[in-house]
């Protein structure tokens, strides 16, 4: 029954392997959200537009994120839907998507409508909105997290795949932990900002809501790139999913700096989340914290408050009354500041930012839960601003040093409530905090019930006896066109990972179909490749192995965590007349740059 089919890129993709048709798909999503019956998640369902453009998809053309239905927040443009940031009188309609959604929409996903918010942006408990306010997903009594509580909401009851929200304070964070989902927030610029609505334009990024920490990653992935039209767009290196040194270097706060305002329970599972951490082989570094609090406390002071009211604009005295009353109390006293406010506030960042560094000297990650402790909803209702406050202690200086992270599921506190850890990196290093995340998350999928599927990068991803573990790059990775031809045969996803930094990657010439050859090459010549290694039984690897075309072969595959699997490779003489793509590091960012009208004749129908 498609009411069971859990909505992970996995799932929808076997489900679409098999025949389902996206329509019925985008149908099952709208009959959840009216099972649900919350008016608090959508300020605009898009429910017609996303039957058509289900229709409109056709056959799978192997585009990465083919049917997939997402959610986006309200102050981030969507073609032909109202933006409002939650404010009514701002209302405008958009009359292109925002960058990253035309990528998203470029790799086949399909938006279901826009979802509610903290009113522009500014709040981390998801109340602050004219609107109905959203439910939390696994507890009604406690506040869903803002400020992108729709986006968060909307993914916990399984209504989408993945959503985009905002981060500027925590607000990609926040609701992931308070409704028991991942939420990645990237290096600032990693994704473009082009199309969104600002809060504090120096410090926001659009960011990821998803099941788990593989989907993530993917739709970051499909929507990551230079946009030079964004002055804040910031090109990186591309993204594969790295291994963490055998025994990383992790910091946390210490006994003394611990807060979670006097809620144990919270202090006693993070307690134990880090013992776990150090059985797996982790080194790690109790530090005093009170210097990433200090910068956390200037994120609502001085410069960051003026910033919010200049995004605010001339509505905050002309017209006053549009705006909800807590927004108003925030971003009123950044009238009364002055250049020199500004100023001296950004000369006390740098000097904090410097102290910050020299803690997290040889550190690779930092580890923090994602929030201290629960707010309920008659706590909010009593005080709107302290117990928002409180939120924001592990997430309000992240952006201000600039750093990226993702927080990530941890099973379940001992009285039964989500857990959540937020792993943190410095600016560009994404791809180590979702490493570990992948290893440790744990716990419900939101309030789904379904069972969480460990993350394939993760140790449970082990060979039987009766399998060989067989590394593909190109159409035989999940989602792909020939993925069929390991499934068919009984093939399980085992994990994706990179190779060793020993191999070249090409496009090989002729077709269609076009190809990809791996490539070993000589020592500092080559890079790490994205991969996924998938399990075949032994009795089916002959057949398998009876399509593979030259120059393609099956040879030894060295990965980047020191192991070996047997794998797809090219003849060396193959290249001559390729395009190298070494650069892309993988097939799926080489699709992904690819024409609208390219992908499907990309793919193919032969072996790799």
């Amino acid at each position: 029954m498609l009411s069971l089919l859990p909505f992970t890129l996995a799932a929808l993709r076997q489900a679409y392997g098999e025949g389902v048709a996206p329509r019925t798909v985008i149908e099952e999503a709208f009959r959840r959200l009216d099972a649900v019956a919350d008016p608090g998640i959508f300020i605009h369902e898009a429910r017609e537009a996303a039957l058509v453009e289900a229709d409109a998809l056709g056959a799978p053309d192997g585009r990465p994120l083919w049917g997939v239905p997402f959610v986006v927040k309200d102050n981030i443009d969507v073609e032909a839907m109202p933006t409002t940031a939650a404010c009514p009188d701002f209302e405008y309609m958009a009359q292109r998507d925002a960058f990253a959604v035309a990528r998203l929409r470029a790799a086949g996903a399909i938006c279901l409508g826009k979802a509610n918010l903290d009113q522009f942006a500014t709040g981390l408990v998801g109340v602050r909105t004219p609107y109905p306010v959203p439910r939390n997903a696994v507890d009604p009594d406690i506040v869903p997290g803002g400020s992108s509580s729709g986006s968060a909401v909307a993914v916990a009851h399984g209504v989408a795949c993945f959503s985009l929200g905002t981060d500027t304070a925590g607000s990609g964070r926040v609701p992931a932990a308070l409704n028991s989902i991942v939420g990645l927030k990237p290096t600032l610029g990693l994704l473009s900002s082009s199309g969104m609505v600002p809060a504090c334009r120096t410090l926001d990024t659009i960011s990821i809501f998803a099941f788990t920490v593989s989907d993530a990653w993917e739709v970051l992935q499909a929507s990551a790139a230079h946009d030079p039209a964004d002055v804040w767009s910031r090109e990186f290196a591309p993204m594969v999913r790295s291994a963490l040194p055998p025994a990383p270097r992790i910091a946390v706060p210490d006994a003394a700096t611990l807060e979670t305002f006097g809620d144990k329970v919270q202090a006693d599972h993070f307690r134990s989340a880090i013992a776990d951490l150090r059985t797996r082989g982790a080194n790690v570094d109790e530090i005093d914290f009170t210097p990433f609090y200090d910068v956390a406390n200037m994120l609502y002071e001085g410069a960051w408050v003026a910033e919010r009211t200049a995004a605010v604009g001339k509505r905050i005295v002309e017209e006053p009354d549009t705006l909800h009353p807590t927004t108003r109390a925030i971003v009123t006293p950044g009238l009364a500041l002055s250049a020199v406010d500004v100023f001296e506030g950004i000369y006390r960042l740098k000097k904090l930012r410097a102290v910050c560094e020299a803690v997290m000297e040889g550190i690779d990650l930092i580890v923090v839960p994602t929030i201290p402790t629960f707010v309920s909803m008659a706590e909010i209702e009593a005080d709107p601003i302290t117990p928002n406050s409180r939120l924001g202690t592990y997430t309000n200086f992240v952006n201000l040093l600039d750093l990226c992270g993702i927080a990530v599921p941890a099973g379940e506190r001992s009285d039964g409530r989500p857990a959540s850890l937020t792993i943190l990196a410095r600016c560009g290093e994404d791809a180590r905090p979702a490493s570990l995340a992948a290893e440790i998350e744990a716990g419900a999928m939101g309030a789904t019930g379904w069972p969480r599927p460990r993350d394939a990068s993760a140790s449970a991803g082990a060979v039987r006896d009766d399998e060989i573990a067989v590394a593909v790059c190109g159409a035989h990775m999940s989602g792909l066109p020939l993925n069929s031809q390991i499934t068919s045969r009984g093939g399980r996803f085992l994990k994706a990972c990179a190779t060793s930094p020993y191999y070249r990657f090409y496009a090989l010439p002729g077709g269609p179909p076009f190809r990809p050859g791996l490539v070993r090459a000589q020592a500092g010549e080559g890079a790490s490749i994205g991969v996924e290694v998938w399990a075949i039984p032994k009795p089916a690897f002959g057949s398998f192995m009876a399509g593979i075309p030259e120059p393609l072969c099956i040879g030894t595959v060295h990965l980047d965590d020191g192991s070996s699997v047997k794998g797809f490779l090219c003849e060396a003489g193959a290249a001559d007349g390729a395009t190298d793509i070494t650069h892309l590091r993988g097939w799926r960012t080489y699709l992904n740059q690819m024409k609208p009208t390219e992908p499907a004749a990309m793919m193919g129908t032969a072996a790799e």
